[in-house]
């Protein structure tokens, strides 16, 4: 079932403050959550997620049913690739080296920030990327 587009980008939205403050404060208790977030989002699809619910109950009531959808694969992948940096950052931030937490969490932050203010979703391009290379490998 398809998914409404204006919810991976809510949570692109919430998910640039988020990792905006971790880099500002840093906070391993703050990214903790965040790789929680991602992980949901990854194990569950999008709608999963924290932010995913938020959207659901409260936001989506609000500006009305969906016109665009999208497949909940790509944005689920995206969540997976979120996790992987996600969890990097938060190796480097409790356990060191600190320039590998900032470069990690920073990385996110970009492809969070690209999906929210613009639309596009690295990780769903990644997603599109890998399914064509083992189309073709097949």
């Amino acid at each position: 079932m398809d998914i409404d587009v204006r919810g991976p980008r809510f949570g692109a939205a919430v998910t640039t403050v988020v990792l905006a403050v971790v880099l500002i404060t840093g906070s391993v208790w703050l990214l903790a959550w965040q790789t929680l977030a991602f992980a949901l989002g990854a194990a569950g699809g999008v709608g999963r997620s924290p932010y995913g619910w938020l959207f659901r109950k409260v936001v989506r009531p609000r500006i009305g049913p969906p016109t665009e959808f999208e497949a909940p694969e790509p944005p689920r992948f995206a969540q997976a690739v979120g996790l992987l940096f996600a969890g990097v950052g938060l190796v480097g931030f409790a356990l060191g080296p600190e320039w590998l937490g900032l470069a990690a969490t920073g990385a996110a932050l970009a492809a969070a920030f690209l999906n929210s203010a613009f639309g596009y979703c690295l990780g769903c391009e990644m997603y599109l990327l890998v399914r064509r290379v083992t189309v073709r490998a097949e």
